[in-house]
């Protein structure tokens, strides 16, 4: 994530600068300065690195992801399934070799003279070695005083709210080189999650239920897959938070975490569990099915971006030409419709943007999104359960369409509550849930009402009451009352 912060120039005047920023914790004040309107800035001193968290999860995801995939493959191989075998030794290598080129292209280890860590990645463990680097760098923080590098600024967020003057905190090199692996292992989380253990646990799920057997690497994979997937949709929201509110220094809780998880969780279960089940009795529907899904996605942001008129973004890349900027952008686009197959992606793309996200999403999106995602999931299950077979003569099949109609309510439900009581930055939405559904209780009462006066008046019955409609600004208070098109205001 880039984010504006200032530097300080030899003269002492603030320069603007782009930086990466990370989560970088606030330690006690050190130094007090003078704002540019006079106001007091505090000026915190970091001696001591977060510890790279992010990084050692997700390099733990990758090697047991790919230690039981290749257990699997080994298996498969002794059974003779070969179409398992391949399809599973697919699903492992792309996103591996994605991942290998993503983390030689942040580090711009191609112009570097490091001929082990090119020849860790040519071995597909780049992830081990930057963990390795990561690590190193965080035990050796602080030891010695270093000068810091820049300064970020930031306002306070309490409870919600937005409290006391901005304040500013010095990065050392220390702390930027850590933020660079931190934004390097997201993005390899999101592009293994979906690219890779997306797929890797629907196929793994068809099969267990073809071959009616689990075999316990498949199990494993599966579980691992899933937690994968999960981790990934989690850093998507979180970084959907971190630029909707860059201003400010975001601070998740555990219980924002635990919402989260709960509502990616069901939601990524109920979604594949149901394209699974699908495909099973009608084979080669599911694959118009998926492919409509990933072309509308991928096409959404050209369209926009074509009907905006707009040019491609510059500086993408200093020695991208136009087409390597294409093949970019293209890959990108790939990514945020393979993630928008299985969950809501959180970001949304805008091609000729510099940062290639949306700054100012529309809200109402989220709520066409899960609307249609949830009839699209009701329709496969209804579909399934007229088609099925009698593999399914021990399962109660009704009851299973119930349950993963209500896991992908609930994860819905979860959602709402993660919107409504654990959003770090929930106290500066215009709209919140409650004042949707208040306000739409309160035009479900209108419209009752004024039907009941007309059937009065059908019906020969005099009204002599003039009752004057409801007033909704003073419900809401300063608030906006349109808010009906905009379902709900999130991150």
């Amino acid at each position: 994530m880039t984010i504006r912060s200032t530097l300080w120039g030899r003269g002492g005047e603030m320069e603007e600068a782009v930086v990466v920023e990370s989560g970088i914790t606030e330690i006690p004040q050190s130094t007090v300065g003078c704002g540019e309107n006079g106001s007091v800035v505090l000026v915190s001193n970091h001696s001591r690195a977060t510890p790279p968290l992010s990084v050692v999860l997700a390099t733990v995801l990758y090697c047991a992801e790919f230690i039981c995939a290749a257990v699997l493959c080994a298996s498969y191989h002794n059974n003779g399934d070969k179409i398992w075998m391949g399809l599973t030794i697919t699903f492992v290598l792309v996103p591996s070799v994605l991942t290998q080129l993503t983390l030689t292209f942040i580090h711009r280890d191609l112009g570097r003279d490091r001929p082990l860590v090119l020849f860790m990645h040519l071995l597909q463990m780049g992830p081990i070695i930057r963990c390795v680097e990561a690590l190193i760098i965080y035990c050796k923080a602080g030891k010695n005083e270093e000068p810091y590098v820049t300064i970020t600024r930031k306002r306070k967020l309490k409870n919600g709210k937005a409290v006391g003057s901005p304040m500013e905190w010095e990065i050392g090199h220390s702390e930027r080189k850590l933020a660079v692996h931190r934004n390097a292992f997201k993005r390899t989380a999101v592009i293994q999650a979906f690219l890779g253990s997306a797929p890797q646990l629907t196929l793994q799920l068809y099969a267990t239920i073809l071959e009616k057997y689990p075999l316990p690497p498949r199990v494993a994979l599966m579980v691992i897959s899933l937690i994968s997937i999960t981790y990934g949709a989690l850093v998507c929201s979180v970084l959907a938070i971190q630029i909707r509110y860059d201003d400010y220094k975001v601070r998740m809780k555990s219980g924002a975490y635990l919402c989260m998880v709960m509502w990616r969780g069901l939601e990524i279960t109920a979604r594949i569990a149901s394209l699974v089940l699908f495909s099973t009795t009608l084979t080669f529907w599911v694959i118009p099915v998926g492919l409509g899904n990933l072309l509308i996605f991928f096409f959404q942001p050209w369209v926009e971006f074509w009907a905006r008129r707009a040019s491609l973004p510059e500086n993408v890349e200093k020695n991208f030409s136009k087409l390597g900027t294409t093949v970019v952008l293209c890959m990108v686009t790939l990514l945020y419709a393979c993630i928008n197959i299985f969950c809501w992606s959180a970001v949304q793309l805008n091609l000729a943007d510099h940062d290639l996200l949306e700054k100012q999403p529309r809200w109402s999106r989220l709520a066409v999104y899960y609307t249609l995602r949830f009839v699209e999931n009701v329709v496969l299950m209804m579909m399934w359960y007229v088609f099925q077979s009698d593999f399914y003569t021990y399962i109660c099949v009704p009851l299973l369409v119930v349950q993963l109609i209500v896991c992908y309510g609930l994860a819905v439900v979860f959602m709402l509550l993660f919107h409504q009581f654990c959003h770090p930055a929930r106290k500066l939405f215009k709209h919140n849930v409650e004042d949707c559904l208040r306000c739409a209780c309160c035009c479900r009462k209108d419209r009752s009402l004024s039907q009941s006066q007309s059937q009065s008046q059908e019906d020969g019955v005099l009204v002599t009451e003039d009752a004057p409609p409801p007033d909704l600004t003073s419900q809401l208070g300063d608030r906006e009352t349109d808010i009906l098109e905009d379902t709900m205001e999130a991150a």
